[in-house]
């Protein structure tokens, strides 16, 4: 890359910041993006920490946060207009929806005169009435006008081309940095329990529902040799527990070893057989992407951008979403054949690399940051 194509980035996460101290696959997805840039010799700035993100409608929140962002884009001009601080040359925002809207990145692009690009968007129509229609109407008109949209998934990518025209929606497959994953890996197939692995934050709503469906699952096949490891913690916990219980899966199944600092992963994964998560809800599942950089097959949900990074019947097993008989049956068949589980864990690794690691996602960044630049000079014009 010539030093002429080196950008400084402005990044800004509306839901949650790359040094936010609470794991989650957002902030690690977050912070695969610095890394990538980094690779391609861009220099990134966290142009605000500032969340907008909402659990749910409330009204005295959403003018709070308006207000804080205001008072924060003036602070921002003010910092690169007066020449204190060097000038971004394209603001990126990661992972945009109605309940984490950007007031900040459309503004001061605008004013700035820079590319404005999107990261992760996705647009669910239902929220187009209702309490959430005026945070809605907010995301569409950044995403109209964004410089550049990367859809991480088929489903985000139909939606949006409603709002982003074809010229300027593209797509960016999830990814990691698999290298520390294709070291770790390597340990000898199980020859006795099978060990499978779950990794999750034990939050209420969608991951309290993954676990009792993963619970549910596995009491199907109590009379099968397996062990489960769980890695997460959270104020579900409790719940989670229970889950597991009540269905006579104690201690002697089912261990919970409590959240795990993103560097440990790797050899967690490396001690495992096989990956189990149901995904309720989920976009993608960053834990999927792990997983197969590590060399596990991998039994997750045929939902949402899932199938676009698990190849199934190659490097592991979806089932319907939510339908934990369906999901025993797939667990049930990597538990009997120890010759699938290995041919899979091996194609998922190769699977990884090709397609969601770090340089293929640099070389992908770069190509969507000049298609905004261009998109960017020929709507100047335009303008004129």
């Amino acid at each position: 890359m010539s030093a002429a194509t080196l950008m400084h980035v402005a990044l800004y996460a509306p839901m949650k910041p790359p040094d936010d101290p609470l794991p989650s696959g957002d902030r690690q997805a977050v912070r695969m993006i610095v890394r990538a840039l980094e690779l391609a010799g861009h220099r990134t700035e966290v142009a605000s920490r500032l969340v907008s993100w909402l659990p749910a409608p409330d009204a005295a929140a959403d003018a709070r946060q308006r207000a804080e962002a205001a008072v924060e884009v003036e602070s921002l001009l003010e910092r690169w207009q007066a020449g204190s601080a060097e000038r971004p040359d394209l603001f990126l925002t990661y992972h945009l929806y109605h309940r984490a809207p950007d007031r900040i990145g459309p503004a001061v692009a605008a004013r700035l005169g820079i590319p404005y690009v999107v990261i992760e968007a996705s647009r669910a129509l239902k929220r187009a009435t209702g309490p959430w229609a005026e945070r809605f109407r907010e995301v569409d008109t950044a995403l109209a006008a964004a410089d550049a949209v990367a859809a991480i998934h088929a489903e985000d990518a139909e939606g949006l081309a409603a709002v982003v025209p074809e010229a300027r929606l593209h797509r960016l497959a999830p990814f990691l940095d698999a290298a520390p994953f294709r070291a770790a890996a390597g340990r000898s197939p199980s020859t006795g329990a099978v060990q499978l692995l779950a990794v999750g934050m034990m939050r209420p709503g969608d991951k309290a529902r993954s676990y009792a469906v993963l619970a549910d699952a596995l009491a199907r096949l109590a009379d099968q040799p397996w062990r489960l490891s769980i890695v997460g913690d959270g104020p579900a916990r409790p719940e989670v527990e229970a889950a597991f219980a009540a269905r006579g899966l104690g201690a002697d199944r089912v261990s919970i070893l409590g959240a795990r600092a993103s560097e440990a992963m790797p050899a967690v994964y490396a001690g495992a057989d096989v990956l189990v998560w149901p995904a309720i809800n989920e976009a993608y599942g960053f834990v999927f992407l792990e997983a197969q950089a590590a060399g596990l097959p991998v039994v997750g949900a045929r939902r949402g951008g899932v199938p676009e990074i698990v190849r199934e019947g190659e490097t592991g097993l979806l089932a319907p979403e939510g339908d934990a008989t369906a999901f025993a049956g797939c667990v049930a068949a990597l538990l009997a054949d120890p010759l699938a589980r290995a041919r899979m864990g091996a194609a998922a690794a190769t699977h990884i690399a090709a397609h969601h690691d770090l340089p293929v996602a640099a070389r992908r960044l770069d190509a969507i940051f000049a298609a905004a630049m261009q998109s960017r000079q020929e709507r100047a014009i335009c303008a004129r």
